[in-house]
């Protein structure tokens, strides 16, 4: 398969990668860029790829038959990264997988492998941080919060709160991709929702709050203050989203309104099994 100076246009979604390989592979070249709506433009000519079911399904489940599961896998959860023009990254590694086979998944030696474990170790290590800086607030007996991830963590930690509160009405929403993660018993959802704006905390809420932010400040030591030592076990970043962070004049939580009814909005891309069934958009 030869490089070509042309560049790829999809719509961005994970059928829209996997459709720019299948043409890839139709048409034995190789682009010098894949670009998405939100891309720049490019001094290279370009080649409109459409987003077709049954492109996107043969190429996803060739994945586990020539990479294996893991490389599949990679190539999955990889979507949901932040990694710069992960578009390019994930058809070289796919291509990279078809050459080699199953062994592609622990050449770290190769740099697009390498990149792509790269990306892929800091979306899980965000995941797992926000298991424990994810902050609820209750209203309406529909506990609401948000996040503000670099990553797509959504899908990750979907099982994580579903496990944990199953019983419980929740909405988690992500403000950097404008999306939630609803439950409800028996139900959880993955919605896009541009918007999301709460109401004011009443009493009982923000009674709860400045509890919890006395406690956070009784438990300190003074005396054994340390500044660097808690950024590094509690990153800067994440603060803005932590009710413990929050001055009550400026507490900003996720709103209930509509809940336990569903915001109106399609289906977001989810995490499907190895070759099994494609997510939807």
């Amino acid at each position: 398969m030869k490089e070509k100076n042309i560049a790829y246009r999809c719509d961005g979604s994970f059928r829209g990668i996997l459709c720019c390989v299948y043409e890839m592979y139709t048409r034995k070249e190789f682009p010098a860029q894949i670009l998405t709506p939100d891309s720049p433009a490019t001094l290279y000519p370009e080649r409109e790829i459409l987003t077709q079911e049954a492109h996107a399904g043969r190429v996803w489940r060739s994945l586990p038959k020539k990479l294996g599961a893991r490389g599949a896998r990679m190539v999955r959860d990889g979507f949901l990264t932040c990694a710069p023009e992960k578009e390019m990254l994930l058809c070289r590694f796919i291509a990279r997988g078809y050459e080699l086979g199953p062994s592609v998944a622990d050449m770290l030696a190769d740099e697009t492998v390498h990149a792509l474990h790269s990306a892929l170790k800091h979306l899980y290590n965000e995941a797992h941080l926000f298991r424990g800086f994810v902050r609820f607030s209750i209203h309406d007996r529909v506990m609401t919060g948000a996040i503000t991830p670099k990553n797509r963590v959504l899908p990750l930690l979907k099982s994580y709160f579903c496990d944990r509160y199953p019983s419980e009405a929740f909405l988690l929403y992500d403000k950097t991709h404008r999306e939630a993660l609803i439950h409800r018993p028996g139900q959880a959802l993955l919605l896009p929702v541009e918007e999301f704006t709460p109401p004011s905390p009443d009493e009982e809420e923000r009674s709860y709050r400045q509890m919890w932010r006395k406690f956070y400040d009784t438990v300190a030591i003074r005396e054994r203050e340390n500044p660097q030592c808690r950024m590094s076990h509690l990153p800067k970043r994440y603060w803005g989203d932590m009710t413990e962070f929050q001055e009550p004049e400026g507490e900003s939580v996720r709103s209930a309104s509509r809940l336990p009814g569903v915001p109106t909005g399609g289906r977001c891309p989810g995490l499907p099994r190895a070759g099994g069934q494609l997510p939807g958009n």
